[in-house]
């Protein structure tokens, strides 16, 4: 696909979107129902589809009965474990092998021309961006994730907490589906900017954006307490009238959702002629920029705080001018202090 018809590239090689980023309409006034529906069917098609049909494969064919799992034994814990490794060893494994091993698509719709495995940096553990994300994501995220999980089930085996039937709660469990990306949003949103404050982003949140050139691997590349609080927005299973199914949903569209936010390219092309849109230009920006773009967009929570880019020149613009005021308050502050 000829990407500049879609946006432009700079002398670095870098590929901007050509139409400014937007947020949801759904908390815009007047209410506009067809422009809701339709965003609604971006917001889940295809990837929400496809982190719900993987939950369902997961729940119904690779799950321990709740006989096993009312007693919290190593061998069905390691079972949870082995399989979600596997899963996102394969998912994430599959976007860096066709677009940055293989590079199908070579620079096409890639924000940052550059490739992170053909530069190395002291701040990577082994100098190498891909194999200090596989460490931190393998190895503390995909675990801190299955412990979520276990305590969950183990939670609904014993009826510690109460569960909706899949028929005769149907409409109500429907609505959840469509209520649970918005609610991680705003749980996302929450926490995110909590660990910019600058003790917490000094020694947790700093991990995460070393990768300032994302990839797919960036996706859970975090400190161990930033994979405890971003994967805690499950813990609403426990506290609603839920399904063991929606809760694996959820963190499906967490743990593999968060490669859609990190791939570095705005569309995955799929033929000559077509692609698969990522969104992914929003927190492209944030991990940039760093503080803007806080949230994707959905609920329009930058834009309410004044922290929003859309990705033009004004969004550049109206960037500077926050930091030049936040800078000016920092001085003035210092100066105080001084005199």
């Amino acid at each position: 696909m000829d990407d500049l018809k879609f946006g432009k590239r700079n002398k670095r090689g870098d590929w901007t979107p050509g139409d400014p980023l937007k947020t949801g309409p759904l908390f815009e006034l007047p209410f506009r129902p067809l422009a809701v529906l339709q965003w609604l069917k971006g917001y889940f098609i295809p990837w929400n589809v496809l982190f719900f049909a993987s939950a369902c494969v997961f729940w119904f064919w690779l799950t321990p009965s709740w006989e096993t799992m009312r007693s919290l034994r190593w061998e069905w814990i390691v079972l949870l474990l082995v399989r979600n490794l596997v899963a996102v060893f394969l998912f994430y494994g599959a976007f860096e092998l066709r677009l940055y091993v293989q590079r199908r698509q070579g620079n096409r719709f890639k924000f940052n021309g550059k490739f992170p495995g053909d530069v190395k940096s002291d701040v990577f553990l082994f100098g190498t961006q891909n194999i200090d994300n596989m460490i931190r994501g393998l190895g503390t995220g995909v675990p801190i994730w299955t412990a979520y999980e276990v305590l969950i089930l183990w939670a609904f085996a014993n009826g510690y907490v109460p569960m909706a039937d899949l028929s005769t709660n149907a409409w109500w469990l429907a609505g959840i589906i469509v209520l649970l990306p918005m609610f991680h949003e705003l749980h996302f949103y929450l926490v995110h900017r909590a660990i910019h404050i600058p003790v917490l982003y000094k020694y947790i949140h700093s991990v995460h954006h070393n990768s300032i050139n994302p990839s797919p691997w960036s996706s859970l590349s975090m400190h161990p307490v930033e994979h405890l609080l971003y994967f805690s927005g499950s813990l609403i299973h426990l506290v609603i009238y839920s399904h063991p199914l929606l809760a694996i949903y959820h963190l499906h569209f967490a743990g593999f959702g968060a490669v859609v936010g990190h791939v570095g390219f705005d569309k995955i092309e799929t033929s000559d002629e077509s692609a698969v849109d990522t969104h992914a230009f929003a927190h492209y920006l944030h991990h940039r920029y760093f503080e803007v773009n806080y949230a994707d967009g959905g609920i329009p929570f930058d834009r309410w705080f004044g922290t929003w880019h859309d990705g033009t020149p004004e969004g550049d613009r109206l960037m500077n001018e926050r930091w030049e005021k936040k800078r000016a308050k920092v001085n003035a502050g210092q100066t105080e202090s001084n005199t």
